[in-house]
């Protein structure tokens, strides 16, 4: 039996949608898992034990109708038995359609019911803590033969040459005489997912006072000038633990850095969900227009994982037209409505 899963971004929901590969694979041990997703998000499915092929959906895809046919023309030559559509967007949707495959499945819409053999309700209220995200990608492995859920967890897969080499460039770092690294969600993938770069400030100098940690700063090279600004409004002290020249080459590197921190801390998003699933501890700031109970995933008593939305103490701000006032919001989303909750989460982590 052959499967293909579709999920071509982004990076947090590629990871949460790995976790469907994984389950149908224990349910179905001879069965070959075929995952397809954007260029950008391989790098963390690389060596999941759980996938047997990885299909990279290119960006011109989207750009050369051509080229997109030759990819249809591609699937449709794998004779695929069951087609999981996580994704449910336009691409996807044709990708599906053309694949011939006897079962597909995917999210309830009406627009495009009548592609799919069976769909699932899409649910934004979270009933357990796996969160919402999990949860709904949960239920489309189980409308597959009822199939049994082994792991409710992503992984990312790290090779020991990976981690060894990741030692090697943190044992290069100025500030070894600081033991503890924190791997710092300093910008978000957009604007409006970014905490006002003044209120980051405040929550890297509330980390400095309270920690003897080293702070590295995670962002993609475009956004080296919102960088150049975030670090001269830090304290002087705390400008003193950033590694400021710090930057992994690649997103494995990247990983296995973060799997060497005692934390990663600041903007919700593909960081904090790496965090997760490399088992490192999270603290996670929510951009208010993204509803919380969807990827506030394992939270609970222990700290490990925490996370602010201004929905925690000002609810009564997010009635209406969220999204479109997202920047107004920000602003009234001021870190010492947190710093508590942080204090609490630095404590059980990394002093």
């Amino acid at each position: 039996m052959k499967i293909l899963v579709i999920q071509q971004k982004m990076i947090g929901d590629v990871l949460v949608s790995s976790l469907i590969c994984e389950n149908l694979k224990q349910n179905n041990p001879a069965a070959d898992i075929h995952y397809l997703v954007n260029k950008f998000c391989t790098p963390v499915i690389e060596n999941n034990p759980f996938i047997d092929k990885i299909i990279v959906f290119d960006n011109n895809f989207n750009s050369d109708k051509w080229v997109f046919i030759k990819l249809l023309k591609t699937v449709r030559r794998q004779k695929y038995d069951v087609v999981i559509d996580a994704y449910g967007k336009l691409e996807s949707n044709l990708i599906t359609f053309f694949s011939n495959a006897k079962v597909k499945i995917s999210w309830k819409k009406s627009c495009t019911k009548m592609i799919y053999t069976s769909t699932v309700k899409i649910n934004k209220i979270s009933k357990s803590e796996t969160g919402a995200a999990i949860e709904n990608r949960l239920q489309l492995v189980k409308a597959f033969n009822n199939s049994e859920i082994f792991t409710i967890k992503p992984k990312i897969y790290l090779t020991e040459n990976e981690l060894q080499r990741a030692k090697e460039n943190i044992s290069q770092l100025s500030h070894l005489k600081k033991p503890s690294l924190i791997m710092i969600s300093a910008l978000g993938s957009q604007d409006n997912k970014t905490y006002p770069l003044k209120y980051m400030a405040k929550v890297l100098n509330f980390i400095v006072e309270n920690t003897s940690a080293t702070l590295i700063l995670n962002f993609i090279p475009h956004q080296k000038n919102d960088i150049e600004t975030l670090y001269n409004l830090c304290n002087e002290r705390t400008k003193n633990h950033i590694e400021k020249e710090f930057y992994p080459e690649n997103l494995r590197d990247f990983l296995a850095t973060s799997k060497l921190c005692k934390a990663i801390i600041g903007n919700e998003g593909g960081s904090i969900n790496m965090g997760k699933a490399l088992e490192v501890p999270t603290f996670s700031i929510f951009s208010p227009w993204i509803q919380k109970e969807g990827w506030n995933s394992f939270e609970n008593s222990s700290l490990k994982h925490s996370s602010a939305h201004l929905s925690d103490y000002k609810p009564e701000l997010l009635k209406s037209k969220i999204k479109e006032r997202t920047d107004y919001l920000y602003q009234e989303f001021e870190p010492e409505l947190f710093l508590n909750q942080l204090k609490l989460f630095l404590v059980k982590n990394v002093n």
